[in-house]
């Protein structure tokens, strides 16, 4: 009987083991990778007003920003009142207008069993006034210039480099 006891709880153990090797996620942060380099440090400004948000399909770990010509799921008109909304893709959280100076931080890379998530971490300079000052850019990034191993490049409609 103690023979079955043991063998029971070694395939429990084994089992448990097994279903959190498959839940584990890498994170590497490749800011030193050619393709990435050049991107930490850099300062932009904002050329238009963005919604700052959560997807619900796919949680992130810093907010998201970005508008309705990169996301669909947010409304296709930009309104302050929809902070605080909950649509039916996603949760507005707050907004990011036309003049905001932010800075990339960093670029770090997610690896799961479901594949790899590459988060573009920016950071508001006037963070202390930010109840989100820490975001993820990767809907305002053209992500084409990765397919050819460059950096992906900053869209000119949402934001510059700051001079």
């Amino acid at each position: 009987m103690f023979k079955w006891i043991v063998g029971g709880l070694i395939v429990a153990l084994g089992t448990a083991f097994a279903l959190w090797q498959r839940a584990a996620v890498k994170t590497a942060y490749v800011n030193g990778l050619p393709s990435y380099s050049s991107l930490p440090g850099r300062e932009y400004i904002f050329e238009q007003n963005c919604y700052i948000f959560k997807l619900k399909a796919h949680d992130t770990t810093w907010p998201l920003v970005g508008s309705h010509a990169t996301v669909p799921e947010l409304p296709p008109a930009f309104d302050p009142g929809n902070v605080g909304a909950e649509l039916p893709g996603v949760r507005i959280l707050d907004v990011a207008r036309v003049g905001d100076r932010f800075k990339i931080v960093s670029v770090r890379q997610d690896t799961s069993r479901v594949g790899t998530a590459t988060t573009f971490e920016i950071l508001f300079l006037d963070e202390s006034s930010r109840a989100y000052p820490r975001l993820d850019a990767f809907w305002i990034l053209d992500h084409a210039p990765e397919r050819a191993g460059r950096p992906p490049e900053m869209i000119p409609a949402y934001a510059i480099p700051r001079a």
